[in-house]
């Protein structure tokens, strides 16, 4: 079998198992993937989907992006500041899971509304290393949502 251009991710993926000190058996449970088929992800002949990304970043506790674009699912070059301030965000102690949500959902109509809307689901949000997808209501008019992310009553916001 071939070995496929997923961009080090093998390599990657195995350096990460080994500074958790997981054995491959241990990271594929953790994972919810088989033991073969992380071995062929980490041999560079297989190219995982991104769920599967998700559920090994969560397992070995990094960032699905990282790993994402690593594996040439997201640009590097082009997604690095919007992946860098979805980090800085996401690793704000101070905040709770829903106000990092509703920020990145603030964060990423204002990019929508300047032009530069993303690849990747904008509604998924990585709140504490899994993914939450949410309806973000992007037909409401401005200043129809509250503080938590729900709709406000259209009799309020309607003036």
């Amino acid at each position: 079998m071939a070995s496929l251009n997923v961009g080090n991710l093998g390599e990657y993926l195995r350096e990460q198992r080994r500074t958790a000190q997981l054995s491959l058996r241990q990271l594929a449970d953790a994972a919810g993937v088989s033991n073969p088929y992380l071995s062929q992800i980490e041999r560079g002949l297989r190219k995982p989907s991104a769920e599967v990304l998700q559920q090994v970043a969560k397992a070995l506790r990094i960032s699905a992006e990282t790993l994402y674009v690593r594996a040439g699912i997201l640009d590097a070059e082009r997604d690095r500041d919007e992946v860098e301030t979805r980090a800085v965000l996401l690793a704000d102690p101070t905040l709770s899971g829903q106000q990092k949500q509703v920020l990145l959902q603030i964060y990423e109509s204002f990019r929508k509304e300047n032009g530069f809307g993303t690849d990747a689901d904008p509604g998924a949000v990585e709140t504490d290393g899994t993914t939450d997808i949410q309806d973000r209501g992007d037909d409401a008019a401005p200043g129809t949502r509250t503080a938590d992310g729900s709709d406000a009553d259209p009799q309020q916001t309607a003036s």
